[in-house]
């Protein structure tokens, strides 16, 4: 998160400069109160009305923290705000350094977190007015995003967040991922209820779904589920084998074919798995950067030790493993459900399996 400091006064000056070394920050402020030491420490001085530095702020940094009344910083970043999902996040920071104050982005942006982190440095008291943190709920624009989750559906996600906190009937359907999402120090409260499939919550009375899935829904489960919301973990591991020099576009049309035919979400693929002879196969190597996906490969040894549907004397004539694509997607899941064992198109052989979670990782009810 890059971070940039405002201020316009003596006193938040001084709390500017002592915060922006600990947030590692970029630190503004007005001129008249320079040190000598502004050039050696990349600090910006400026004249005029901070306003004027505004445009640029929320154009280069994610957060934003301001040494300024909070009624100067309304009227001031009125007039560039954009939307929750791109502005940067804004926190206000009183003259005493009293009071950090999540004003703008608090969820998406961030300006929550920020805010606790700038109160914990400073010794300010953090205020927090999102619903959803202050009663100790689900933030349904945030929901499972420490886990990498990201939602794909979001039509309904100002209808789901309001039944959330109006303490209305809300399920959370959760088909795949992380099951740890209740992160806060209270019981689960009574109007969230949880569900194993799309199917069981169709047959359960509620106001909005959260559905947490890998599978692309269809129209009729989208239309008969009430405000639905849904969220993408990153639970797919794909194992891939392929002939050497096979071009990148073959084997990213062959996986997304698949996911397509399978009814997979490619949002949800977490990693790439193959034998380690491929680990400078420059076709995966590209299609895993191009997608930002992990590619991880394992020794012969490794995938011989992994269950397989069928053992191929060919394959293990080449590698010295009985099977490469199968193999290497159960054990890139941890021992996770493998929902499709091989399929060979062209030059490219393809497995997918669904990653396992410990038991460990059980939520709180």
């Amino acid at each position: 998160m890059r971070i940039a400091i405002a201020s316009i006064t003596k006193h938040g000056t001084e709390t500017a400069r002592k915060l922006a070394e600990d947030l590692q920050a970029d630190l503004y402020y007005m001129r008249k109160f320079a040190r000598g030491d502004e050039d050696e420490r990349g600090i910006t001085l400026f004249d005029g009305s901070v306003r004027l530095q505004l445009p640029k702020l929320f154009k280069e940094y994610d957060g934003i923290v301001l040494n300024i009344s909070l009624g100067a910083v309304v009227r001031m970043i009125a007039p560039i705000l954009g939307d929750k999902k791109t502005d940067p996040a804004v926190v206000v920071l009183d003259d005493r350094a009293e009071h950090a104050i999540s004003v703008l982005s608090g969820h998406i942006g961030g300006a929550n977190e920020l805010t606790h982190r700038v109160a914990g440095l400073t010794g300010a008291r953090p205020v927090i007015t999102t619903a959803s943190d202050v009663q100790k709920t689900i933030p349904v624009d945030m929901f499972g995003r420490e886990f990498g989750w990201t939602f794909e559906y979001d039509r309904f996600l100002t209808q789901a967040a309001a039944a959330v906190v109006n303490e209305e009937p809300v399920l959370v359907v959760q088909e795949s991922g992380e099951p740890n999402w209740w992160k806060h120090d209270r019981p689960m409260p009574d109007h969230i209820k949880t569900a194993a499939s799309v199917k069981e919550a169709l047959q359960t009375p509620h106001n909005a779904a959260l559905v947490v899935t890998h599978r692309l829904l269809n129209a009729e489960e989208l239309d008969g589920l009430h405000y639905p919301v849904v969220y993408r973990p990153k639970t797919i591991v794909l194992g891939i084998g392929c002939n050497r020099g096979t071009e990148a576009e073959e084997i990213e049309q062959v996986i997304n074919e698949t996911l397509r035919d399978l009814a997979l979400s490619k949002t949800s693929v977490q990693s790439i798995a193959s034998i380690d002879l491929k680990k400078d196969e420059a076709g995966i190597l590209s299609v895993a950067e191009k997608n930002a996906w992990p590619f991880t490969t394992f020794s012969p040894e490794q995938l011989n030790e992994a269950p397989i549907k069928e053992r191929s004397e060919t394959v293990f004539k080449y590698t010295g493993a009985y099977g490469v694509s199968e193999p290497a997607a159960y054990l890139a899941s941890r021992g996770g459900e493998v929902v499709l064992p091989k399929k060979k198109s062209g030059n490219v052989t393809i497995s997918i399996a669904l990653i396992k979670f410990g038991t460990k990782e059980r939520r709180k009810e």
